[in-house]
C-alpha cells in the first residue's frame, strides 16, 4: 500500500523524534548520571572533609563511647548525612542511626590507609550500598589516636533528577513529535494545495487546454516543477498548432487534389481517404477504418497491393472499377518506409483520357472513310477522262458530273469539320442579341421551298400569333434551322409533310421541326447527335450527308444556352426540338465565346 504525502511527512516526524529520543537516552543519560554521580561524590566528599574537621573540634576521645556516640549524632545532623566513627584499629566507634556495623572491606581499606598515613592522606573511595554513597576522610581524636570519619550520603536526589531527566525527555520528545506532526500537516498542506493546483493544470492540459498555467513562483520544488510543466505547455501548444498547420496543409492539398489518394495499415485497412478517390469509387461515409477489399471488390486492385507489399519499387497499373459509375484508374501503389508497413496509393481518373482517346481514333477511322468515297470516285472518273472519255462529249459530261457532285460533297465535309472544330473549341464566336423568329423562319424555309416542290414535299410554318423574340446569335440560328429542315426534306419521301412550330414557356421558346416521314427506329436516337453516326450509311450518302449535321447543330444550341432533343417512331415521323432563353427575361445584349 501507497502512503501518501501527509503521512509520509507525519512517518518522517516520528522517525526523527525516535532517533533524537534513542539518542539521548543512550548518549545523553549516561553522561548526565555520570555528571550526577561526580556532583554526589564530590558533595559526599566535602561532607566528609566537614564531619572529621568538625569531629576533631570536638575533642572526644577515641574511647568515650558515650561522646562520640552523642559526637556522631551531632556531626550527621550538621553534616546532613549518615556518619560513622571508626578507630585506628578499623572497629567503628560510633554511628548516627543504629549500631556499629561490622566492618566491611571498604571500611578496612580506609583504616588501612589511616594506619600507614598521616591525616589527609586517605585517598576517598566511594562505595554505593542501597541507594547510600560513602566515602572516607581521616582524623585525630583527642588522646592523640588516629581515626577516620566515614560519610554516608543517599542518592535518592540523583534517582529524583534521572526520573525528572527521563520525563522531560518524554515530555520533549512529545512536544517535539507534535511540533513536527504540525510542521508536517502545514507542509503537507502547502504541498497539497500546490500538487493540486499542479494537478488541475495538468488534467486541464490532458483535456486539451495548453493555454493552462501554474502560476506558481519561488525556488522550491514545486514552483520549479510548476515553470517545467508551464515550460512543456508551451513546447506542446506550439508543437501541436505546427501540427495541426502540417495536418491542415495536409488536409486542403488532399481534399484539393484531383487525384485519389488513399492510405491503408498493415492490415490493408483505410487510414486516409480523400475526397476525389471517396467520388471515383463511390466509397461510404463509413470508409475510414475498414479494410480496402470491403469497400471496393476489385481482384485487381488486391492484386495490385499484394504486389507493392512485395516490391521497393512503386507499382503502377491500370484498373477496371465496374460499379455503378464504372471507372478505368491508372493506380500507382508504393510502399511507405518504416515498420508499420503501410500502403499509399495515388489514383488518377482516365476514364475520360481512354474515351477521348477511342473517339480520336474513331474520328480519324470516320473522316478517312467519309473521305475516301468522294475521292475515290473522283480519281475513277477523272482516271477514265484520262483513258480516253474526254472524246466522247457525252461520255465526259457525265463524268465531270460526278467529279463536281463529289468535290461538292468534300467540300461540305471539310467545311462541316472546321464547323465542328471552331464550336467545340470554341473558336466559333456568338453575338448574342435578341432575334425575331417570324422572318426568320421565312428566310429559311424560302431557301427549301423550290427543292421541297419537287421533292412533293409540303413544306408549313405551323405558327399562329405573334411570335416572342429570342435571345440568340442569327448566324448560329440560321444554321440550326438549316440543318434540321435539310435533313427533314432529304429523308422525308413524296407526299410528305415537313413543318416548323415554336411552344413558349415562361423563360423558354421551345422550336420544333417536324415530318411525318419515316421515323428513325428508337434505338438510334440515343446517339442520333454523334459524329459520323449515321441510321442509313448508304441513303445517307446517297442525298449528300456529311453524318456531322445533327453534331453540329447539337453543340450549337448549347454554346446558345440551350437544349435538343429528339422524338421519333418508325412509319410516323420525326420531330427534332430545341429551347433557348427568350428575349424579355434578357433584354440587356452581350457577346459570348
Amino acid at each position: 500500500m501507497r502512503l501518501g504525502l501527509r503521512s509520509r511527512l507525519f512517518g518522517l516526524a516520528l522517525a526523527v523524534v525516535a532517533v533524537v529520543a534513542l539518542l539521548v537516552s543512550f548518549r545523553g543519560r549516561p553522561l548526565f548520571e555520570a555528571h550526577l554521580m561526580s556532583s554526589a561524590q564530590r558533595d559526599v566528599a566535602a561532607r566528609a572533609s566537614l564531619v572529621a574537621a568538625l569531629a576533631e573540634a570536638k575533642k572526644v576521645s577515641a574511647t568515650d563511647s558515650a561522646a562520640l556516640s552523642k559526637a556522631a549524632q551531632e556531626l550527621a545532623a550538621d553534616a546532613g548525612a549518615y556518619v560513622e566513627l571508626i578507630g585506628a584499629d578499623g572497629s567503628v566507634l560510633a554511628a548516627s542511626v543504629g549500631e556499629p556495623s561490622q566492618l566491611s572491606r571498604a571500611h578496612e581499606r580506609d583504616v588501612a590507609a589511616v594506619r600507614g598515613g598521616r591525616r589527609g592522606e586517605v585517598t576517598p573511595a566511594f562505595l554505593v550500598e542501597g541507594r547510600t554513597l560513602y566515602t572516607a576522610a581521616s582524623l585525630h581524636w583527642a588522646d592523640g589516636s588516629r581515626g577516620v570519619a566515614r560519610v554516608g550520603a543517599s542518592l535518592v536526589r540523583v534517582d529524583e533528577q534521572l526520573a525528572a531527566f527521563r520525563s522531560t525527555v518524554v515530555v520533549a520528545a512529545l512536544l517535539l513529535l507534535a511540533l513536527l506532526c504540525g510542521v508536517a500537516a502545514l507542509m503537507a498542506r502547502l504541498t497539497a494545495r500546490g500538487l493540486a493546483d499542479l494537478n488541475d493544470v495538468a488534467r486541464r492540459m490532458v483535456d486539451g487546454d495548453l493555454e493552462a498555467r501554474s502560476g506558481l513562483e519561488g525556488e522550491d520544488q514545486l514552483p520549479i516543477l510548476g515553470r517545467t510543466l508551464d515550460k512543456l505547455a508551451r513546447g506542446l501548444s506550439s508543437s501541436l498548432q505546427e501540427l495541426r498547420g502540417e495536418r491542415d496543409r495536409m488536409a486542403g492539398i488532399l481534399e484539393g487534389m484531383q487525384e485519389g489518394v488513399i492510405l491503408l495499415d498493415s492490415k490493408r485497412r483505410i487510414v486516409v481517404l480523400n475526397p476525389a478517390l471517396r467520388e471515383m469509387l463511390l466509397l461510404p461515409a463509413d470508409a475510414i477504418g475498414k479494410p480496402l477489399l470491403e469497400v471496393v471488390r476489385n481482384a485487381e486492385l488486391r492484386d495490385l497491393f499484394d504486389q507493392a507489399a512485395t516490391d521497393d519499387e512503386p507499382t503502377t497499373q491500370e484498373v477496371e472499377i465496374g460499379n455503378i459509375k464504372p471507372r478505368r484508374l491508372l493506380a500507382r501503389v508504393a510502399r511507405m518506409p518504416g515498420e508499420a508497413r503501410q500502403s499509399v496509393a495515388v489514383f488518377v481518373d482516365v476514364t475520360e483520357v481512354r474515351r477521348l482517346e477511342s473517339m480520336r481514333r474513331d474520328f480519324v477511322a470516320n473522316v478517312s472513310h467519309e473521305l475516301r468515297t468522294p475521292v475515290t470516285a473522283i480519281r475513277s472518273a477523272a482516271e477514265t477522262l484520262i483513258d480516253g472519255a474526254a472524246a466522247d462529249p457525252a461520255a465526259s459530261q457525265a463524268f465531270i458530273g460526278i467529279i463536281d457532285r463529289n468535290a461538292q460533297r468534300l467540300q461540305q465535309l471539310v467545311e462541316d469539320l472546321l464547323d465542328l472544330s471552331r464550336i467545340e473549341s470554341r473558336g466559333f464566336r456568338l453575338s448574342i442579341e435578341p432575334i425575331d423568329l417570324k422572318p426568320l423562319f421565312s428566310q429559311v424555309m424560302g431557301l427549301f421551298r423550290e427543292r421541297a416542290s419537287k421533292k412533293n414535299v409540303a413544306l408549313e410554318e405551323r405558327c399562329s400569333g405573334e411570335l416572342p423574340k429570342v435571345r440568340s446569335d442569327r448566324r448560329a440560328l440560321e444554321h440550326v434551322l438549316t440543318n434540321l429542315i435539310d435533313n427533314a426534306v432529304k429523308y422525308c419521301g413524296p407526299g410528305t409533310h415537313v413543318w416548323v412550330s415554336v411552344t413558349t414557356s415562361a423563360d423558354l421558346v421551345t422550336v420544333s421541326v417536324g415530318d411525318d416521314g419515316p421515323g428513325i427506329d428508337e434505338r438510334h436516337l440515343p446517339r442520333i447527335f454523334e459524329r459520323f453516326y449515321r441510321v442509313d450509311a448508304g441513303r445517307s450518302r446517297e442525298v449528300g450527308g456529311t453524318g456531322l449535321g445533327l453534331s453540329i447543330v447539337k453543340h450549337l444550341v448549347e454554346a446558345m444556352g440551350g437544349a435538343v432533343s429528339v422524338e421519333s417512331k418508325l412509319n410516323q415521323g420525326t420531330t427534332f426540338s430545341f429551347s433557348i432563353k427568350r428575349a424579355e427575361r434578357e433584354p440587356e445584349a452581350r457577346a459570348v465565346a
